[in-house]
C-alpha cells in the first residue's frame, strides 16, 4: 500500500475538494473545522481526508478526562475523515487513519484523540480497526429548527432561540471512541 499511496499535509481549501463531494455531513453544516489536515493521495490524486483539531467542546474534556480547558493541550479530536468512494482497496482507510495519527504525533504532542460516529449513519468500526477504545454513546439532546417562511426548516446553529418561530427535535446520539497515549488521563466511562 506504501508504494500506491502516500500522506502529505493540506490546506483546509484541500480538504474541501473531497468533503463537499463525499462527506454526509457536507449538506448538514456550514463547513469544518480546520486542524491538522492529512490528504490521502493514490498516485497523484487526492481521494481521503484525517483532520484532526482541538476538541469541538471544551466541556466534552471536562466530562471525559476532568480537565479544566487550561488543561487540554495535547488532545485532538478527529473532526473529519473521508475516503472517495472509488478507492476499493481492503484496509486503507483503517492504514490512512494509522499513519495519520502516526504524523500527528510526530507534528505535535498527543496526549488523547476523541471522535465520534453518528449513531444513524454508523458504529464507527474504523475506529475499532485503529485501537480507540468504545466509550458508549453521547447524552440525548434536542436542537432548536427555525421555521422559515416557505415552511421549510434549518438546524440552529448559535444564539438565542427565545420568542423565535420553529421547535425542537431530538438530535441523532454518537458512538464516542478515545484513543489514549497519555497514561495520566483516566477516562471516565459514561454514566448508564
Amino acid at each position: 500500500m506504501d508504494k500506491t499511496y502516500n500522506i502529505q499535509m493540506i490546506s483546509k481549501d484541500l480538504c474541501k475538494s473531497i468533503l463537499s463531494q463525499y462527506h454526509y455531513l457536507n449538506k448538514q453544516s456550514k463547513g469544518f473545522r480546520s486542524g491538522f489536515n492529512f490528504g490521502l493521495y493514490k498516485d497523484s490524486e487526492l481521494v481521503g481526508v484525517c483532520i484532526f483539531h482541538s476538541p469541538s467542546v471544551p466541556e466534552t474534556l471536562k466530562g471525559c478526562f476532568g480537565l479544566k480547558r487550561d488543561e487540554q493541550g495535547g488532545v485532538y479530536e478527529l473532526g473529519r475523515l473521508c475516503l472517495s468512494p472509488t478507492i476499493k482497496e481492503k484496509n486503507v482507510l483503517s492504514w490512512f487513519v494509522s499513519k495519520s495519527i502516526k504524523l500527528l504525533r510526530k507534528k505535535t504532542e498527543v496526549k488523547s484523540i476523541l471522535s465520534y460516529a453518528d449513531s444513524s449513519l454508523h458504529t464507527g468500526f474504523i475506529y475499532q480497526a485503529t485501537n480507540f477504545t468504545y466509550y458508549g454513546l453521547t447524552n440525548s439532546k434536542k436542537d432548536f429548527w427555525f421555521e422559515l417562511e416557505d415552511g421549510s426548516f434549518i438546524k440552529h446553529q448559535r444564539g438565542p432561540v427565545k420568542g423565535k418561530k420553529g421547535e425542537w427535535r431530538p438530535r441523532d446520539r454518537k458512538h464516542r471512541y478515545l484513543l489514549v497515549f497519555d497514561d495520566s488521563l483516566k477516562a471516565v466511562l459514561p454514566q448508564k
